[in-house]
Formats: structure tokens, C-alpha cells, sequence
């Protein structure tokens, strides 16, 4: 019974046990609990299928090296387009990230915002300008020049420097294009295009200009040129000042255009061209016409000869039976010597206009059209004329 308990001890035991009480050595083999399946094809079939089994791991390898190779294709075509969206990304965010420095376009950009120059809204001296659409829907005007003999380096250095050129009343240069013989200007759009349109135009469709808009045209104007020739590092003197070339954006603020061309023209094609404009001859000053040396005062001559128009809404060049076929100007002063200054103001106002505001323009604009350049104002003088803070005082009359 004793050895049957331990021979009992010794079946359930998970190792190999001895009783001391038992002389002889028993051992029990205890199946494993699993038993491998037989396999079902014998070594000869087993060896046959060798082939297949590279083949297979062939076609992986090679379907996982397409892979990779595609896959690093793709990342690379997409770091690729990545860097020229983030290029372009900021060439067309140059309004809000780099103000301060005109893009450069390539001829191809800008044929492609203009639609191939398609809609013109604009001619002068210096070329045609174009309307055009960038990629990031900002409406641009671009100025195709004509007549531009500098070489490239010489044409981005002139670009870079009026790039740096910033003033409420000037028109903003956004960028440009010099390649080959192609020399074009990107500016901002103005929607409501030249003074010269609603100072001249008759007819239906025409929009008549308050007196109050009228006066902020005229002294921001005044302050433009007062920042061209007295405040910027390096004077710059606006050579074709007349109302083509101020524009009004939508709010009707006036904004100086054109003022550094004539810097990037010949000499000799920029005075042909200059007498040759509608318009241009009226606003020349008395030196400039008899060929001597010419400063800042020059172009407070063309002011006055502006100012006078803003008022008056007439030519200051018109010779009819009303002026008794003399020169508007000479007319003019002679009316108001005389104390009729209505007559001098447009028609079109209606006389809702302040008297005290017209009487003083009226004497800037015939301080500024003395014969003598010594006897005009500095721009700087002419602002705080028209704003009533200096005394007009009493101008000679213009030569006849």
C-alpha cells in the first residue's frame, strides 16, 4: 500500500522521483501533448517547389523596390513643387511681406496678367499701360516702356532705388520686368484713373468733382512733390507734372505718377516726346521752354499751371473770346484782381464751393507761375499755403 502511494507520488509528480522505500528504480515516459502533423509532401516534392519560392520572393523584392522608388520619386516631385508654390507664395505676397523691394517678373508673367496685352487704359509719353491681373487676384496696371536705353544692371538699379520711394500720394511701384529688350512697370491699380478725366470730360457718364475732393487733390498732391524734392534722400524731380499723371484711387485720393521716368530716358527723346504730348507744353516752365538749366522750381511752375485747372476745370492753355483771347492764366489773375473770383471757379461746382479755400489756391497758383524761378515757393511753402498756416499775401501778376 506504501509503495502504491508513493508509485501514486511518483505519477503525479511533474519530475522524476525515488522512494526511498522501494529498491528498484521504476521510470514512466509521459507523452509530449503535441504531436506534429506528418508532413505532407515527401523531400523529393518539398525540393520541386524550390523555383517557385524565388520567384516569388523575387517578384516581392522587386515590387518592393518599385515601391520605395516611387514613393521617393513622389516625395521629391512634391518638395520640388513645395519650393516653387512657396516661391511664388512670396513673389505674390510682395504686399504684405516685402513692400519695401519691387518683384521681379519674368516677361512671361506679366504677358500672362495682361492677357497678353490685351486691355489698354492708358497712353503717354513714357509708353502704353495695360491692365493686369497677378495670380493672387491683385489688380495691377503695367506700364510698357518705350524708348529705355539703359542696359539691365543699370535699369534694376534705377528700379531697386524708386522702389524705396513710399508716400501716401505717390503710386506704389510693385514690381517690374527687364528682360531682353522688354523694360515694363508693375504699379498698383488706380480704380479711378487720371484727374485729367473728370477736369475735362463733358458728357454723359461724366462725374463732377466736389470742391472739397478738389482741394485734397490739390494739397496732397502738393504734398507728393513736396516729399520728392525736399524730404527724400535723394531729390527727385517729377518732370512731367500735368492731371494725366495724377491718379485717384477709389477713395479719390491723389496719387502722383510718372515721377521718376524721365531719369530712365534719354535726354533728347524725353524733350521731343515732352512737346509732343497733348497737353505737356501748357505746363512748361519758362526755363525749361528756353532751353536753360532747370531745378525743383521748374516743376512748382507746372503745379501752379495744375492748381489753376482744379479750380478753374479748364485748360490753362485755352485761347477763346470768353478769356478775351488771352492766356488763361493772364485772364484769370486779371478777374480776380478785380475781385470776380467766381469766374474763375468751374461752372460745374455751382458755387458750393468755400471762398476762403478758392481765393487762397488761386494766389498759391499764381505764386507759382512767376516768371522768375527765385519769386516761386518751395513745395514745402506751397502745402502750408494752401493749409493756412503761412500768409499767401499778394502775388505780382504773370508775365504777359
Amino acid at each position: 500500500m506504501a509503495q502504491a502511494s508513493a508509485f501514486s507520488r511518483f505519477l503525479v509528480s511533474p519530475s522524476f522521483y525515488q522512494s526511498p522505500t522501494i529498491l528498484s528504480t521504476v521510470f514512466v515516459k509521459v507523452c509530449s501533448p503535441y504531436l506534429p502533423n506528418p508532413p505532407l509532401l515527401s523531400p523529393q516534392m518539398n525540393g520541386s517547389r524550390s523555383p517557385n519560392t524565388k520567384l516569388m520572393v523575387g517578384l516581392v523584392v522587386s515590387s518592393l523596390f518599385t515601391i520605395v522608388v516611387l514613393q521617393a520619386f513622389l516625395s521629391w516631385f512634391v518638395l520640388q513643387k513645395g519650393a516653387q508654390l512657396r516661391r511664388q507664395s512670396t513673389k505674390y505676397s510682395f504686399e504684405e511681406y516685402a513692400s519695401d523691394a519691387p518683384v521681379q517678373f519674368s516677361f512671361k508673367e506679366v504677358r500672362s496678367a495682361t492677357r497678353n496685352f490685351r486691355e489698354r487704359i492708358g497712353v503717354g509719353g513714357f509708353g502704353v499701360v495695360y491692365k493686369g491681373v497677378l495670380p493672387n487676384n491683385t489688380v495691377v496696371a503695367v506700364k510698357r516702356l518705350e524708348g529705355i536705353e539703359q542696359g539691365e544692371k543699370q535699369f534694376k538699379m534705377e528700379v531697386g532705388t524708386i522702389g524705396n520711394t513710399h508716400h501716401l500720394n505717390l503710386v506704389r511701384l510693385m514690381g517690374f520686368c527687364s528682360e531682353g529688350q522688354h523694360r515694363l512697370l508693375v504699379y498698383e491699380f488706380m480704380r479711378n484713373g487720371s484727374l485729367d478725366n473728370f477736369l475735362f470730360m463733358d458728357g454723359e457718364g461724366s462725374i463732377n468733382l466736389h470742391w472739397e475732393a478738389r482741394f485734397n487733390i490739390a494739397l496732397g498732391t502738393a504734398r507728393a512733390l513736396t516729399y520728392l524734392h525736399e524730404e527724400c534722400q535723394n531729390c527727385i524731380i517729377h518732370c512731367d507734372i500735368k492731371p494725366e499723371n495724377i491718379l485717384l484711387d477709389e477713395n479719390y485720393v491723389p496719387k502722383v505718377s510718372d515721377f521718376w521716368l524721365a531719369e530712365l530716358m534719354n535726354s533728347k527723346f524725353h524733350r521731343l516726346q515732352s512737346l509732343n504730348v497733348r497737353g505737356t507744353r501748357g505746363y512748361l516752365a519758362p526755363e525749361w521752354r528756353a532751353n536753360r538749366p532747370t531745378t525743383s522750381e521748374a516743376y512748382v511752375y507746372s503745379y501752379g499751371m495744375v492748381l489753376l485747372e482744379i479750380i478753374s476745370g479748364r485748360r490753362n492753355f485755352d485761347v477763346s473770346e470768353e478769356t478775351e483771347n488771352k492766356t488763361f492764366m493772364l485772364w484769370a489773375y486779371e478777374e480776380f484782381h478785380m475781385g470776380r473770383t467766381e469766374n474763375i471757379v468751374d461752372r460745374m461746382l455751382g458755387g458750393e464751393v468755400n471762398m476762403e479755400e478758392v481765393s487762397r489756391a488761386i494766389q498759391v497758383s499764381f505764386w507759382c507761375v512767376q516768371e522768375q524761378p527765385s519769386k516761386r515757393p518751395s513745395m514745402g511753402k506751397v502745402v502750408h499755403m494752401l493749409e493756412g498756416i503761412v500768409a499767401t499775401g499778394k502775388p505780382p501778376p504773370p508775365k504777359k
